[in-house]
Order: structure tokens, then C-alpha cells, then sequence
């Protein structure tokens, strides 16, 4: 079994910086991929970025690249999000994932195994 927690959301002004935590417990090493989706009110749980443990391959949604960064620490066992020049639009909770597997596709909410409960993340204009 495997715990994901999140945390590090809050309530910050467009284009300020904000840097997410899931900290992943249990059998961490059966996971070997982590991901970050986001889910708005109203709207359908969508694809953030996501990486590969053992290599460190990086994935991204369209609307993140360039502001957005996922990042590992195998040691401590932590998989990170830093969100940078955030806009409105971001507002939203977000929502690690670790799945067992290496092959999957990293957009596909039913390839992951396990989930975090969510944390808020809000950008004021």
C-alpha cells in the first residue's frame, strides 16, 4: 500500500511562485511513476506534469510548460511541484498520484495506482 499526502498550497497573487510537496509513504518502492493533476470548481480533473523515478523523465501539460517544474527527492522520498508566474486560471486543487507502473500514459487519471486528498491552490488577479 502507498500514502500520498500534499501539501504547501495556499492563497497567492498572480504571478507570484508556489512550490507543492506530495510526500509518498509505504511500499514507495513499487512506485515508479508520480504525477500532477489539478481539478477546478466545475470543471473535469485535468493532467499537470509527471515523472518517471528511476530516470527522472519529465511530462507536462501544454499550459504549464515553461512556468511549472515536477522534481523528485528520492531520499526523502517526496515528489515536488514548483508553479511559478501562476495565474488565475491555476486555481484549482491539486492532486498527486503514484502509479506502479513505467509505461503508462502520464496524462490518464485511471493509470494511476494511488492518490493524495488535495490541496488549494488559489491565484488572486
Amino acid at each position: 500500500q502507498v500514502q500520498l499526502v500534499e501539501s504547501g498550497g495556499g492563497l497567492v497573487q498572480a504571478g507570484d511562485s508556489l512550490k507543492l510537496s506530495c510526500a509518498v509513504s509505504g511500499r514507495t518502492f513499487s512506485v515508479a511513476t508520480m504525477g500532477w493533476f489539478r481539478q477546478a470548481p466545475g470543471k473535469e480533473r485535468e493532467f499537470v506534469a509527471a515523472i518517471r523515478w528511476s530516470g527522472g523523465i519529465t511530462y507536462y501539460a501544454d499550459f504549464v510548460k515553461g512556468r511549472f517544474t515536477i522534481s523528485r527527492d528520492n531520499a526523502k522520498n517526496t515528489v515536488y511541484l514548483q508553479m511559478n508566474s501562476l495565474k488565475p486560471e491555476d486555481t484549482a486543487v491539486y492532486y498527486c498520484a503514484a502509479d506502479r507502473g513505467e509505461s503508462g500514459r502520464v496524462d490518464l487519471q485511471k493509470v494511476y495506482d494511488y492518490w493524495g486528498q488535495g490541496t488549494q491552490v488559489t491565484v488572486s488577479s
